[in-house]
Order: structure tokens, then sequence, then C-alpha cells
């Protein structure tokens, strides 16, 4: 079904619903960018992926040979009642397997492979060892299951391979908070950077990034960073400025059709305030008074004038 028989498609990336503010959208692509100047091979995963925003953008980024793995319950039920208790707090009822379908092929020819149940199954088989370069979790905020996680991001990823955590920090998800720096603390997990919402990690040298992410991002005037001293390993601190704007992304195959929609729906709804206008003109004139209508008149051909 098409926008024009009624089903809503994006035009663009920021008409997909999601939390995936334009820092970390830099970042993602300098990460990116970076394997792919460098040759570095390997698959993709996604731990979670609400309606499809990172997804999409990570999408483009496959190569021919590699795999790009999405793990989501979606509108599947919870395994326990704890995350069912966080999903219904979370997403309600806007979280569906067929909403991310239609997201992300209005932007690709072929949906990732898309494993519909909790990320826990991952640890068991679903992924190759050792075989990813990019690893985003942003599933449940329960620690039991964000520690999971960061085990299945270790065993999937190449030794130089990226890992990025979302909500480290916030106050509402102080399991991924506990999660993530236990991972830094006993787990050898190495912290690259951070952001406002995300973490980015490698199991790996965090210095064969760090010290050209500083200077291309200290380049751009919207954005900081700054260097931090975390149990005796640098971490970047990169902060958005005012202004800053997303990376530019392609837009969606229903781009064109949308926009011309939007437009007629301006141009009829500018028609119909005028015709309002013109009514309303005419009942004035026919309600009020000959003097008060004559007044009328004056003073506006008087400001014309």
């Amino acid at each position: 079904m098409t926008a024009a028989q009624g089903t809503t498609h994006p035009a663009t990336l920021d008409d997909v619903k999601g939390w995936f503010f334009a820092v970390d959208r830099h970042l993602f692509v300098w990460f990116l960018e970076q394997q792919k100047q460098r040759g570095t091979t390997g698959n993709l995963i996604e731990m979670g992926a609400y309606l499809g925003r990172s997804a999409i953008l990570l999408g483009d980024y496959v190569r021919e040979e590699e795999t790009f793995t999405i793990c989501d319950l979606f509108d599947s039920d919870a395994p326990d009642a704890a995350n069912s208790g966080e999903m219904a707090a979370s997403y309600r009822k806007t979280l569906t397997r067929d909403a991310f379908d239609g997201n992300y092929l209005a932007f690709h020819d072929e949906l990732p492979d898309v494993i519909q149940a909790p990320t826990f199954v991952l640890a068991d088989g679903r992924v190759e060892p050792k075989s990813a370069r990019f690893v985003h979790i942003d599933a449940s905020h329960l620690y039991e299951h964000v520690i999971g996680d960061i085990a299945v991001a270790r065993d999937a990823l190449t030794p130089d391979g990226v890992v990025v955590l979302d909500d480290y920090r916030s106050e509402h998800t102080p399991g991924v908070s506990a999660a993530v720096w236990e991972a830094v603390a006993t787990m050898d997990l190495r912290p690259i950077a951070v952001s406002f919402n995300k973490f980015y990690g490698t199991w790996g040298d965090p210095e064969q990034y760090q010290d050209q992410l500083k200077a291309d991002l200290s380049a751009d005037p919207h954005m900081r960073v700054y260097q931090e001293d975390v149990r005796g390993r640098r971490l970047l601190r990169v902060r958005s400025m005012p202004g800053l704007q997303p990376p530019e992304f392609r837009h969606s195959r229903y781009y064109d059709e949308i926009r011309a929609q939007q437009a007629e729906a301006a141009r009829l709804h500018a028609r119909s305030s005028a015709a309002r206008s013109i009514r309303a003109k005419r009942l004035a004139k026919d309600l009020l008074p000959p003097v008060a209508t004559r007044a009328i008149r004056k003073a506006m051909q008087e400001r014309r004038a």
C-alpha cells in the first residue's frame, strides 16, 4: 500500500520516530566511515530497533558479503514480568513489527535478518563468534538483560569492533549504567567516547580511534570534545552545541509522492482559507448597516493609499 492509499510512510529519516539524536548520528557515521576507509570487514548487529531510525542508517553500511542482524521483541510478549512492565511503560502500542518493516523498506529494498525474540537468544549461536564489526545495544534497560547483551557483543565482535550502548547515564535507566560500568571494570570493555545518550567502546585498542575522532569532531564548530581519564584510560566526551544538524541522509522512496501530497494539501488549505475570507466579507457587508459598510470601505481605501 502506498502513501496515497492511506498508509503513512516516512519521507526522510527524521520522519521515523525514535531517539537517535544528531550528535549520535554523526558519531555512527564517523565510526562506520572509518571502518569503510580502513577496509574493516564484519557483520552489523542491532539489539533493540524500535521503529528503525538507527537501523535504516546502519543498513546503508552493510556490504554485499556481510549480514545485518536485528533482534527485537517488537509486539511479541516479553519473557518475564519485569520486561513486560518496562515495555508497557515505554512503548505501549507504538512498537510493532509491521511499523518497523514499513519504515525500513521505505529506504531499502530488503529487510535485514530480523529475529523477533528477546535478545538473549543471540547467545545461543544465532550470531557467529568474532564476526561483527559494529554492535548497537538499545533493547531492555534492565541490568540483567543489558549485561547479557554486552556479553553477546563481546563474543560477537572482532578484536577491533565497536559496541555502542544507549541510555548509559539516564536517571530512568540505572540498570544500563550499572551494566556498562561493570563491563568496563570487570569485562575489559574499553571506552572510546561518550555522548549525552550513548557509550562507544571496544575490546580492542580505543586509541586507534580517539586521536582521529578528536581531530575530526573538533573541526566542527557545533561540536565540543573533552578528554577525561577513567581508570587510567582516556575517554572522549562529545557534546553537541546549538545549531548542530544531523548528517545528510538520502530521502525515502516515497519522498516525491509525499511532498507532492503536502504541497497539494497546502494549496487546498490556502484556497479554502481565501474562500472563507471572501464569504466572511460578504456576510459582513450584508449584515452591517450601510453607514458602517461605507466607513469600513473608506478606511480600507485610505490604508491602500
